[in-house]
């Protein structure tokens, strides 16, 4: 069950490889400089890298999800930022998918998947985050269009995106209020405000956006009015799968470069992993980064069986998360005085595995969706 088919090692391979050779080179100085190339994100997807999971019929290369968490793991093995960037378009691809018609996936799915536009997802706001359900923004029908206004908050590629899948508010307050709408990017009244100044992932740009009186057709309404709240959860379910295997790739990353520099570096004539006190610390981070990878592969492998996941896919989130944060640090550890400089990667994987245990719903979220699951199970 948990071993990868040949198809799969050829596909880690093949992203490994090229992501060594197009996003390496130029990751440190993106980081330091805060810089995002949009060009990098096109060649990935020249690849076939932006749209694994995505029908071939609509451009992509209809593997599964478990294809598409192996891609991200190796993308973040090199650079989280833009694995994140690539796993954020990838929502709007899942949502088309799964609640567009026919005419929105033609319009949208082959530039997204190709990796020649990019997609972001906005949902939280200044005042909802992990309560989705009490967001503001408003979406008013006049005629045969929608006048949508208000604020979104820490949205991925904001400012870069050509399309937008924003959630506001059709009806009346809680869940049953929300609609889903399809936005370009250069829709008229759209613009990108405050880009955030963070801790890590500083090659992904993430920005507010304010929409003031942006006019859509009702032909940019995702299915019925409603039904928004659903399709942000249904996308949630799987950006945590894809959010965990990023956890996953920065644990590994950290891990071969702590594994490598202690099998180098001798203190009292030895290398330093023959003492306990740092070769226990690196078991510690190989054990966790694999059941990391098998929660993931589990939530994956159910969500490519059409399998309910909600849980596993909380499980993985959750776990590989803590996980990395866990492991990024001890890797830092291990390189003493060197792992708190820039001239080792292990303080930007520490920096960029933080956020992890925030985005996607925060991992006490996480905590709430697996213990609801037992409450249902063992209910009386």
């Amino acid at each position: 069950m948990f071993a990868r088919t040949d198809d799969q090692v050829a596909l880690a391979s093949a992203v490994h490889e090229f992501c060594q050779a197009t996003l390496a080179p130029t990751a440190r100085e993106d980081d330091e400089t805060e810089t995002f190339r949009k060009d990098l994100v096109h060649r990935l997807g020249e690849q076939g890298f932006c749209g694994i999971a995505t029908p071939e019929a609509h451009g992509g290369l209809g593997l599964g999800y478990t294809e598409y968490a192996i891609a991200l793991e190796e993308i973040a093995r090199v650079s989280a930022s833009y694995a994140v960037t690539v796993a954020v378009t990838g929502l709007p691809q899942i949502i088309l998918v799964k609640f567009g018609n026919d005419a929105q996936r033609a319009q949208w799915l082959p530039g997204l998947a190709a990796g020649q536009l990019l997609g972001a997802f906005a949902l939280s706001e200044p005042g909802s985050g992990s309560d989705a359900a009490s967001l503001r923004t408003t979406a008013v029908l006049k005629g045969d269009k929608y006048v949508l206004n208000g604020t979104k908050y820490w949205i991925t590629s904001g400012g870069y995106a050509d399309l937008y899948i924003v959630m506001a508010r059709t009806g009346g307050p809680g869940a049953d209020g929300i609609s889903a709408f399809l936005i370009p990017g250069d829709a008229k009244g759209l613009s990108a405000g405050k880009k955030e100044a963070k801790m890590g992932l500083r090659a992904s740009p993430t920005t507010e956006i304010i929409l003031e009186d942006v006019e859509v057709p009702v032909a940019n309404r995702l299915g019925n009015e409603g039904i928004g709240f659903k399709v942000a959860m249904a996308a949630l379910d799987s950006g945590r799968i894809t959010i965990a295997a990023i956890a996953v790739g920065l644990s590994r990353a950290a891990l071969d470069v702590a594994a490598e520099y202690a099998t180098i570096r001798r203190q009292f004539d030895q290398p330093i992993i023959d003492f306990q006190g740092v070769g226990f610390l690196l078991a510690d981070m190989a054990v966790a980064t694999d059941a990391s990878r098998l929660l993931v592969q589990r939530a994956a492998r159910l969500r490519d069986e059409g399998a309910a996941h909600s849980t596993e896919a909380a499980m993985a989130k959750l776990f590989a998360t803590d996980a990395a944060m866990r492991v990024t640090t001890d890797a830092v550890q291990v390189l003493g005085g060197y792992g708190y400089t820039r001239d080792y990667p292990v303080e930007r994987y520490m920096r960029d595995a933080k956020v992890m245990q925030i985005v996607e719903g925060t991992n006490q979220v996480q905590r709430l969706v697996v213990a609801r699951s037992l409450k249902r199970a063992f209910r009386k």
